[in-house]
């Protein structure tokens, strides 16, 4: 027992098995094996290594963004003149990622709760039958009293009276300065895995460059000052167009990175989308136009309160940053490296079956392949040791 022991362990340890290997001379099993190998060895540097950078490995930022409009603009509204300043086109007011510049609006001014009719054209009525007290409709502006207006045949709401009036869109839109207004980004990423942290005031965009740049994608890429008709104009607008109405852009800021260079080579690219408000889109009788929403100023005028309400028409901003930085790393390397010699292999099974299955001197290739040997066991019963013949498959 001991030396049987012994003879395993020693088999174990000290022999080396290697598989037999059959050179076959076909040239056209050779051909069509050396093509797939060629084929998986351009996966795996083109494919791979090249486009898809497999040995390195990849993280995303954590990012925060700070915004700031600046600008003046100017209104002459039957005779009223205004000056609006920050304060008054930008909602909301903090800076954030996402907000709206005011580029139109209608303006309801003196509002106070009482009962008035509605607008001619809507919820119209001809007696009092027609408009149940204390109910609401979806489109109105209050609640009905049950009272139809002999004047405009439409039923009496209380409301914030009188009714806002928004058929009459102003063409051309009041606030058209707004196209030279300027926004201000200010962006900061970290990447957690490769412990770096970035700003898109890289180096060489200090204050003095700041006062003086504004963004051209050629000749000012980095400069973090945009004009506001700049941006409407690449993300493929006209800003009449979208400052009559409203809509949506979204600015992109793109990190992405390389940090087997040095980290100095780590710029933000500035992209622009149109995101809704179709500039193509010409159906004037689609559901929806535009973007816009209403807000009220509220104040007491003779210790009755009143408000003034806005129907605001504007591009909406979308600061959106998206990110990517890579660097080289050992383990994504040999798993790729690993998964491409394994890959090698599907040639070997393509050849092997063509040699086995299609070739007309495949039972030939068979007997060259597969050799089989008669092995003798030991009967431990007899003292002599009587043997058994097996045919085995290798």
């Amino acid at each position: 027992m001991k030396s049987q022991i012994t003879n395993a362990l020693s088999d174990f340890f000290f022999e080396y098995e290697t598989p037999r290997q059959v050179l076959v001379r076909n040239r056209r099993v050779g051909v069509v094996c050396r093509l797939i190998q060629l084929g998986v060895l351009v996966y795996i540097i083109g494919w791979v290594f090249i486009y898809e950078k497999g040995y390195q490995s990849t993280d995303t930022a954590v990012s925060s963004v700070f915004s700031k409009m600046k600008g003046v603009g100017y209104t002459n509204v039957s005779g009223s003149e205004r000056v609006w300043d920050v304060a008054d086109y930008v909602f909301p007011p903090q800076g954030d990622s996402s907000f709206v510049v005011m580029t139109n609006y209608i303006i309801t001014e003196g509002q106070k709760m009482g009962t008035c009719p509605e607008l001619k054209g809507q919820h119209n009525c001809s007696s009092n039958a027609d408009c149940e007290g204390g109910s609401f409709k979806r489109t109105g502006h209050g609640q009905m009293t049950g009272v139809c207006d002999n004047d405009t045949k439409t039923c009496e709401v209380l409301a914030w009276c009188p009714v806002e009036d928004d058929h009459e869109i102003p063409d051309p839109p009041l606030l058209m300065s707004a196209e030279n207004y300027t926004l201000f980004i200010k962006n900061s990423i970290t990447f957690p895995l490769f412990q770096v942290t970035r700003s898109n005031l890289v180096e060489g965009v200090d204050a003095h460059y700041i006062s003086k740049c504004l963004h051209d994608p050629k000749n000012a890429p980095l400069c973090p000052i945009f004009r506001l008709g700049d941006i409407v104009k690449e993300s493929g607008f006209n800003f009449e167009t979208i400052a009559r109405v409203g809509g949506a852009i979204g600015i992109v800021v793109d990190w992405t990175c390389n940090f087997d260079s040095d980290v100095k080579h780590c710029k933000p690219k500035y992209n622009f989308h149109g995101l809704y408000g179709n500039p193509t889109e010409t159906d004037k009788a689609r559901a929806s136009v535009g973007y816009n929403f209403r807000f009220a100023k509220h104040y007491m005028d003779e210790k009755v309160q009143k408000r003034t309400l806005l129907k605001v028409f504007g591009i909406r901003i979308d600061i959106i940053v998206q990110s990517l930085a890579r660097k080289f790393d050992i383990i994504p390397t040999l798993t790729a490296i690993g998964s491409g010699v394994g890959i090698f292999g599907v040639a070997t099974v393509v050849c092997d079956l063509v040699l086995l299955y299609l070739l007309p001197k495949r039972e030939f290739y068979k007997n060259m392949k597969f050799k089989y040997t008669e092995t003798q066991t030991q009967d431990p019963d007899s003292e002599a040791g009587s043997t058994e013949t097996e045919v085995s498959k290798k």
